[in-house]
């Protein structure tokens, strides 16, 4: 079975080659990594506060920080996983998640804090999606829509399962022991996963297309405008889309609801993202990649204008974040794939990286300048309205980066569609 690209070279489908321990040691890790590192900070944040004295905006700039950084590390960190493969790069990523969650339990001041959140940062960069999609991307081949999409479902479970148990420790103990406890579960399962499951030998890249020789290295394409379109279309969607899940609540409330119903409303928002993703396989073999891109796009604005325009009742809009949720489920799938969709998966890691890098600042900055914009504008509401265009703008980006530049060089038009800009001519085995 082969998966031919843009360009034409074929991708075998080599079995052999998926080591069988790879998947379930991957959303193991997956679950642990973002239920530790990431999701239980909002859970013990007004604790550590209360305690220390420190403000919560001193204390969010920390975990903002550590995303920024995370986002930087990323390119160096995907450029290794080209060269190098997971094994090396997660196993030290899990021994560094460890140390800098030990280093937040026992910060003594601000500044140590914000230390130990610089090299939670790092850790991220080296454990959380990218490397496991990077990982999965080489070793399955034209079937990793399938294991990318396993991998993402256990990834939805991690606020499911660790923010219940971080908020259980949290009343016996003090978010220091609460830390402490979660570093001890995260040595446990993360280091010895990545040590042992991903010591399978990296298969080779496999060949650039037919079309690319030297122009389909990373550096090229990394300045080509497709790539650079594409970013700009990710970074825009993704700081909607965050600034969305932050301000579901508050929108929520504001529209009547208990505090109670709107979390609801947000746990059932992570249960249809969870339902979005198994749904994606089906939706990348029925449509193509650039129609997918903008489709999906084009939907979370949708469903963002409408939680922002549509006053009740109730129910209505918690099937609106249902619906917004299962958007999102897509869009983390659509950023898996929108390199291998593309420019094939020869330098998976490096491309994604520059790609994942702009849209995981926007990210970091979008619980902030959410709720800075929703005082401006009046509200939820309006500021959802707003987030909307964000998205319809991100839509006619990637519409953008899909479209053909005309060539004065004979015959380079259909070189550039097919290397540069990467609607697939055939997908086969998905």
């Amino acid at each position: 079975m082969t998966n031919l690209y843009a360009g034409g070279a074929a991708e075998p489908d080599d079995r052999s080659s998926r080591p069988r321990a790879v998947l379930p040691a991957l959303c193991a890790t997956q679950i642990t990594s973002w239920g530790i590192v990431y999701y239980a900070f909002p859970v013990l944040n007004s604790r550590i506060t209360a305690d220390t004295g420190w403000s919560t905006s001193a204390t969010t700039g920390a975990f903002s920080m550590a995303l920024l950084v995370s986002a930087v590390t990323g390119i160096p960190i995907g450029r290794a996983l080209d060269r190098r493969g997971p094994h090396k790069v997660m196993t030290f990523g899990s021994a560094l998640a460890v140390v800098s969650v030990v280093a937040i339990a026992a910060a003594p001041n601000l500044a140590v804090f914000y230390a130990a959140w610089f090299l939670a940062g790092i850790a991220m960069a080296a454990t959380f999606y990218q490397p496991a999609f990077a990982a999965v991307t080489r070793w399955w081949g034209p079937q990793r829509v399938r294991a990318l999409t396993v991998i993402t479902l256990a990834g939805g479970l991690a606020s499911t399962v660790f923010a219940p148990i971080t908020a259980a420790l949290a009343d016996h103990f003090t978010w220091r022991t609460t830390y402490a406890v979660l570093a001890v579960l995260l040595a446990l399962i993360t280091i010895p996963a990545h040590a042992l499951a991903l010591r399978a030998p990296w298969p080779p890249a496999p060949e650039p297309s037919v079309h690319s020789g030297a122009e389909n290295s990373s550096d090229t394409v990394a300045r080509t405008r497709p790539l650079l379109l594409l970013a700009a279309a990710f970074t825009l969607s993704g700081f909607a889309v965050y600034a969305v899940v932050i301000g579901l609540v508050p929108l929520l409330t504001e529209r009547g609801a208990s505090a109670t119903t709107a979390a609801w409303a947000l746990g059932l928002g992570g249960a249809g993202q969870t339902l979005g993703r198994s749904l994606y396989a089906s939706l990348a073999r029925r449509t193509t990649t650039a129609t997918r891109t903008v489709l999906l796009i084009t939907a979370g604005g949708a469903t963002t204008l409408a939680l922002g325009l549509v006053p009740g009742p109730i129910p209505l809009l918690v099937v609106l974040a249902v619906a917004a949720g299962m958007v999102r489920g897509n869009l983390t799938l659509l950023q898996a794939t929108a390199v291998t969709d593309r420019w094939g998966a020869t330098h998976y890691g490096t491309l994604s990286g520059l790609l994942a890098a702009p849209a995981t600042v926007a990210a970091a900055i979008a619980p902030w300048a959410g709720a800075s914009l929703a005082e401006t504008l009046g509200g939820y509401p309006a500021l959802f309205a707003g987030l909307s265009l964000a998205s319809l703008a991100a839509a006619l980006l990637a519409w953008g980066s899909s479209v053909t530049v005309p060539s004065k060089e004979p015959g380079s038009q259909a070189k550039v569609k097919a290397s540069e800009y990467g609607a697939p001519t055939r997908d086969v085995g998905r």
